[in-house]
């Protein structure tokens, strides 16, 4: 049944067409056509599948046609009024389209991906002013402790020295017994906006660059933040932080390089093998 309304708003659309542009297709699959151009019944299959009635999917398909048909009809049109200007313009950007393409397809293939960590460490000294912070970064761990959980002045110590291991393990056992919410990150950077989306407020960010733990509470809890090491906005970010931008750069004039040696041999290769001849016109 859905097909049949779909046949049928074709054929209502055949016939409205005072040009008899277009028309049924004799190819199998094909449902319109207009000119060298044809619909087939797969592409309307998809823009009538959401349809949940036979009307629906009439009423989807019509309209599907007409802007198909209308987008083709317009173009033509517009063909037809080009002007040696707008056919050297499209010519143009033909041959761009080929051309990124193509260097596309020979970067992928054949640029080398990998960078290493001398070339990263050597990229970073060199253009250090690249990689300042714009906000705070900080590193350690976070507690989220009912106000009466016990032991509090003893774990604030352990806290202090999070790096050793004994204490790391008290913290952990702590944290699985009484906290709400715990996050260790003394191997991984944390922005300021990150920590201060958990913590009741910004007042430890103003004292970041010489205090090293922070208590806080809210009417249920006390969130405390020890940190292991910072640096702070206006800062060089410390190299492991920036290696993804550094990484990208690289390659970004690693790109670069390689394909304006790829564009010299190229031009190379014509001469020698005599695709490119001088003339004595010149």
């Amino acid at each position: 049944m859905k097909q049949q309304y779909i046949v049928a708003a074709c054929m209502l659309l055949l016939g409205m067409s005072s040009c008899n542009l277009i028309r049924r297709d004799v190819k199998e699959g094909a449902v319109v056509q207009l000119g060298n151009n044809y619909l087939y019944q797969s592409d309307l299959d998809a823009v009538t599948q959401a349809a949940t009635t036979p009307e629906d999917s009439a009423r989807y398909a019509e309209q599907f046609i007409r802007r198909w048909a209308t987008d083709i009809l317009r173009y033509q049109e517009g063909k037809n009024h080009s002007t040696p200007e707008i056919e050297a313009m499209v010519e143009d950007y033909r041959r761009s389209l080929y051309v990124a393409e193509y260097e596309r397809h020979i970067v992928d293939k054949r640029m080398p991906k990998t960078v290493t960590d001398a070339e990263a460490d050597t990229f970073y000294v060199h253009h250090q002013d690249r990689f300042i912070l714009q906000e705070n970064i900080l590193r350690g761990a976070l507690l989220v402790i009912p106000q009466d959980a016990p032991s509090q002045p003893e774990l604030k110590k352990r806290l202090a020295a999070i790096n050793e291991e004994e204490n790391l393990e008290y913290i952990e056992k702590y944290a699985y017994q009484y906290a709400s919410g715990y996050e260790l990150f003394t191997e991984q950077w944390r922005t300021g906006n990150q920590i201060l989306m958990r913590m009741p407020s910004n007042k430890w960010q103003k004292t970041l660059a010489h205090d090293k733990q922070f208590a806080e509470q809210d009417s249920t809890s006390v969130y405390l933040l020890q940190v292991t090491d910072c640096r702070l906005a206006g800062e060089p970010m410390p190299v492991e932080y920036a290696r993804e931008a550094i990484d990208k750069m690289i390659l970004q004039e690693r790109r670069v390089t390689f394909l304006q040696e790829q564009r010299r041999q190229i031009y190379d290769d014509a001469v020698r093998t005599g695709k490119i001849q001088m003339t004595n016109d010149n």
